[in-house]
């Protein structure tokens, strides 16, 4: 099982490494928009679609993607802000309370916002933040993966201490303690290499917290569901979802810090018409 594992997130490096590196922004933003068409997939799967709802769903994003791609790119800048808007909202407010309460979501109609809100704000920061600074895309995706390795594997050796048991069993406190631990290694080297402020930390401290929330929601899910995985696609890794889950709750998060200057301007326009009007 670890072998499978570790073969597949090789390939998975490669290939994705040399998408990232290679790909105009036009074909990168077509491969996100592929990955998020299979996560919406994977998305039905656990939701009890019907095959009809499902192909229709999943459908959907790959179409509407390609029509903003190809037919309304000049949009696409505030496609990108107003969901990343909805994204943060959803993850700092909602989740939580989804989190703390574990409500059993039989609602389709439901199901089909969450999984909407879930994945599309992470294929459009994905995007996005290539755009902004490729290295800044990797900083944060590298900072998710060693967080999660690092909980895996601690967990696996040390956890006994069980950090969600109604959502998700094998995750502990020692599994967070050793991402943690790896989180702040990595963002004190990162640090000092680029001569930043040991304040920056905090920062990936917060994208930790994100990615277990990321983890633990989509482990609500998958329970709620009944199934271990949200597919099989990946070996010794399940599906896509169970690989990008610590991504959908943090790279949207990572985008709106970046944008902050430009939801504070348009707070400012907003309010100048409504008292002006």
């Amino acid at each position: 099982m670890l072998k499978t594992r570790l073969i597949t997130s090789l390939i998975l490096f490669l290939s994705i490494g040399a998408a990232f590196v290679y790909l105009t922004p036009l074909y990168w933003g077509l491969l996100v928009l592929v990955i998020t068409s299979i996560g919406a997939w994977e998305w039905a799967g656990m939701s009890n679609f019907n095959k009809t709802f499902s192909v229709f769903y999943s459908g959907l994003i790959l179409i509407l993607g390609l029509l903003l791609f190809f037919y309304a790119p000049q949009v696409m800048q505030a496609v990108i802000l107003w969901s990343v808007l909805a994204a943060t909202i959803f993850w700092l407010i909602i989740v939580p309370f989804l989190l703390a309460f574990t409500p059993r979501i039989r609602n389709h109609f439901l199901m089909a916002f969450l999984g909407l809100i879930t994945i599309i704000p992470f294929g459009l920061a994905l995007i996005a933040l290539r755009e902004i600074n490729p290295l800044l895309l990797v900083v944060f995706v590298i900072s998710v993966w060693i967080a999660d390795s690092a909980a895996y594997f601690t967990g696996k050796r040390f956890g006994k201490r069980k950090l969600a048991p109604s959502i998700s069993p094998g995750k502990t406190w020692e599994g967070v303690l050793g991402a943690l631990i790896a989180i702040t290694i990595y963002a004190v080297l990162l640090s000092y290499l680029t001569h930043q402020s040991y304040w920056f930390v905090l920062l990936f401290w917060g994208v930790l917290v994100l990615s277990v929330m990321g983890d633990l929601f989509e482990s609500l899910i998958k329970r709620q569901a009944g199934v271990k995985d949200s597919s099989s696609l990946l070996p010794g890794h399940g599906g896509v979802l169970d690989r990008i889950d610590g991504l959908t709750s943090s790279l949207p998060l990572v985008m709106f810090l970046l944008t902050l200057p430009i939801y504070y301007n348009l707070y400012l326009y907003i309010r100048a018409v409504v008292f002006h009007a």
